[in-house]
């Protein structure tokens, strides 16, 4: 007997350093593919699967703003554009498993990604299409975070899931100090007052009066995907 879903639609950040995987930089094929795989498993049970997804991999605004000297309007703007790589590249990879896809843009290209309109987003996910939100909100000075919760709470997902390489909210770096504490819930002020640098305010306080909850989790590890839309305890709950 399989196990009872407990979301049936979610929204999933990730962020571009997880895209380049073992590389200095740029696309991991392998990420990629491996990242479409735990996405098919969620499909075949009819989860509806939204994600959003970063450009850090290729292009930081904010830290390539001050490397460069360069406007941060400008370099924000570039670094939406890194996401549309992102985004085509795991379209690429879900379409060769045979999972329907669509990649949907805030700043229009028309020749390589449908523009980003709610109601289109919305029909799509009900299709049993998956749907990957690039360019962020399509604004400068607003992180993939906050278009992470704008989105989810457009769309009226369930939960956002947060992709990391650690295991959830940890007190500080895990993978620096063998000190760090883990938390396995946190309030969403808990996470402000702490700072807790897992997402930044502006999306925090919109998860928070939207009544979002967030679940920090490791991508890396095979099936966590699965394991928490059947309702398995894995990762940091933020509610």
């Amino acid at each position: 007997m399989k196990s009872q879903i407990k979301y049936k639609r979610i929204i999933l950040k990730i962020s571009g350093e997880l895209f380049k995987g073992k590389l200095a930089h740029g696309i991991d094929p392998d990420f990629s593919f491996n990242l479409a795989k735990e996405l098919k498993k969620l499909w075949e049970r009819k989860v509806e699967v939204a994600l959003v997804l970063g450009g850090g991999n290729i292009f930081r605004g904010e830290v390539k703003s001050k490397e460069f000297e360069m406007d941060r309007a400008v370099a924000d703007y570039m670094g939406m554009l890194a996401t549309v790589l992102n985004g085509l590249a795991l379209q690429n990879a879900l379409e060769k498993l045979g999972v329907p896809v669509r990649v949907m843009t805030a700043i229009q290209m028309h020749q390589i990604a449908e523009p980003y309109i709610r109601r289109r987003a919305v029909r799509h996910l009900e299709k049993g299409r998956i749907v990957i939100f690039v360019a962020g909100t399509g604004n400068p000075f607003f992180t993939t975070d906050t278009a992470a919760a704008l989105r989810a709470a457009e769309i009226n997902a369930q939960i956002l899931l947060k992709a990391t390489k650690v295991d959830g909210v940890y007190s500080k770096d895990p993978l620096k100090f063998k000190s760090a504490k883990f938390y396995e819930k946190l309030s969403y002020m808990e996470v402000i007052n702490k700072k807790l640098k897992i997402m930044d305010t502006t999306a925090i306080t919109l998860c928070m009066e939207n009544k979002i909850p967030i679940l920090v989790f490791n991508l890396n590890k095979r099936d966590n995907l699965y394991k928490i839309v059947i309702g398995k305890k894995v990762g940091t709950l933020i509610n």
